[in-house]
């Protein structure tokens, strides 16, 4: 594949590839507060802000091949995984479950789901946070090449 066809794609496509994750991230969270009942503690809500923006973004930016969001986006993406990261210490390392930082409603410690021993709901978003970035890297990586 030649070198602008790459580029190409990796355009066209990161900012797709990005676009739906923010989506299925969106939906999954609506999924397990609005039909499993589960209620979001503070720090889910706080990964929420920095995940439901994304969604309409990333759209707008897929629709118009607008590769200049990736900074705005990235920015977001980096700081929403960093606390998803810091939730999911919280649940699964013992040290971390003695902070307690939702104050009110339910506990940050408290776990939803937790597939095959690991896989909870933070890190999940963490998850979605973490592709939402390499497509941004990879976005970046590919624009500074058309560059040269």
């Amino acid at each position: 594949m030649s070198n602008v066809t790459r580029t190409s794609f990796v355009q066209t496509y990161a900012l797709y590839a990005a676009w739906i994750v923010s989506v299925v991230a969106t939906l999954g969270s609506l999924y397990f507060s609005e039909i499993r009942g589960f209620v979001p503690c503070e720090l889910c809500w706080i990964q929420r802000i920095f995940m439901y923006p994304l969604s309409i973004i990333l759209g707008i930016a897929a629709f118009y091949n607008e590769v200049l969001l990736k900074k705005y986006v990235l920015l977001l993406s980096l700081i929403g995984g960093l606390i998803s990261f810091y939730h999911y210490l919280v649940q699964k390392v013992p040290g971390f479950a003695d902070i307690k930082p939702c104050v009110q409603g339910v506990p940050c410690n408290v776990q939803y789901i937790n597939w095959f021993g690991f896989v909870t709901i933070p890190f999940l978003a963490l998850t979605a946070f973490t592709l939402i970035s390499i497509s941004m890297v990879l976005l970046h990586l590919n624009t500074r090449e058309i560059k040269k």
